[in-house]
């Protein structure tokens, strides 16, 4: 863009076109920033957005990255529409996800579920179907969520659904059985979604570990796929992951072994879940955007640290390269 184009854009008071929307509004570079960044991609209210909400953020982005403008935009509303089509659409595809599978869903969805497996966790039959479902969800997410832009096979999804699905079940059933104290049984569910994040990204981003994700210089050039990058990137996600769950299934089993204990909620047993899931929800409106941010979503590693043929080749092409990033998924 011409000093000459930025300078008549300023005089006419119209927004410059050198605003830096592929990078996030706050620095990137601490925590503060990043949970800035994720309470807006993780906002709730963003699954309510209409398809032409999105489609006109979709457009507003698109045409800003080309030089085109609105009439009329500003700098804050340019940055609400990077979030919407952040919140809605794949960074390497460019593809709208699915909406259960977006960010912006895993408040509402991750408190409803989670409430319901602290809820019924006493009988056999429960515990299976809602891990069952947890791991459902879970696998679109997870799925949305992957980084890269390379193609996935349904047999690769069936085997990583079955895998989680089998090893969360597994995993519930054996601690319960161990379990006989009310307070500690209330935590199985705990230790099975963490089990079964272990399972469920690492298998469901399985290709991504075979066929590498894609590494780029800071100006985001593409310089190669490595599978090295790939570790890195579903390692941190999984501690994310397990993070994110801490509060909100932590937190609430203490909270409600107390409170039924009280005659207000032994006359009102109905009451049981809705207070379950009301003090998850809480919980996750906080910990999902503060787990996003324990790691920057472009993540980069050194260069020596990456596969010796791909260092090769970075060397070889680009000497002055220290340092790669690439997309580490969430």
């Amino acid at each position: 863009i011409s000093r000459e184009m930025l300078k008549s854009n300023r005089m006419s008071g119209d927004l410059p076109l050198n605003i830096n929307i592929k990078e996030p509004r706050w620095d990137q570079g601490t925590f503060m920033g990043r949970a800035q960044h994720f309470f807006m991609v993780t906002d709730p209210r963003n699954v309510l957005m209409s398809s032409e909400v999105l489609e006109d953020a979709r457009v507003t982005v698109e045409n800003y990255r080309l030089g085109i403008m609105k009439p009329g935009l500003t700098e804050d509303q340019l940055w609400r529409a990077k979030y919407i089509y952040d919140s809605a659409f794949h960074p390497d595809t460019g593809e709208k996800m699915l909406l259960i599978g977006r960010m912006s869903a895993q408040v509402p969805m991750n408190m409803t579920i989670t409430g319901c497996m602290l809820t019924f966790y006493r009988t056999t039959p429960a515990v299976v179907f809602w891990q069952w479902v947890n791991q459902s969800f879970n696998a679109i997410v997870n799925y949305t969520n992957r980084s890269g832009d390379a193609p996935i096979t349904v047999n690769q999804l069936g085997a990583a659904y079955v895998s989680a699905t089998t090893g969360a079940v597994i995993t519930a059933l054996g601690l319960k059985a161990l379990t006989k104290v009310s307070i500690i049984g209330r935590f199985v569910p705990f230790a099975a979604v963490a089990a079964a994040n272990c399972i469920n990204i690492p298998f469901m981003r399985q290709r991504e570990l075979k066929c590498g994700i894609p590494v780029t210089d800071a100006e985001g050039k593409r310089l190669g796929e490595s599978s090295t990058a790939a570790q890195q990137a579903i390692v941190q996600v999984v501690v994310s992951r397990i993070g994110m769950a801490v509060p909100a299934m932590a937190i609430p089993p203490v909270i409600m072994n107390a409170l039924e204990k009280k005659a207000f909620m032994k006359r009102f047993p109905v009451l049981n879940a809705p207070v379950q899931v009301g003090l998850v929800g809480l919980c996750l409106v906080f910990a999902t955007p503060l787990c996003c941010a324990l790691f920057p979503q472009k993540s980069s590693m050194k260069v020596s640290s990456l596969e010796p043929e791909l260092q090769e080749r970075i060397r070889q092409n680009n000497p002055h390269i220290t340092t790669v990033y690439f997309n580490k998924g969430l």
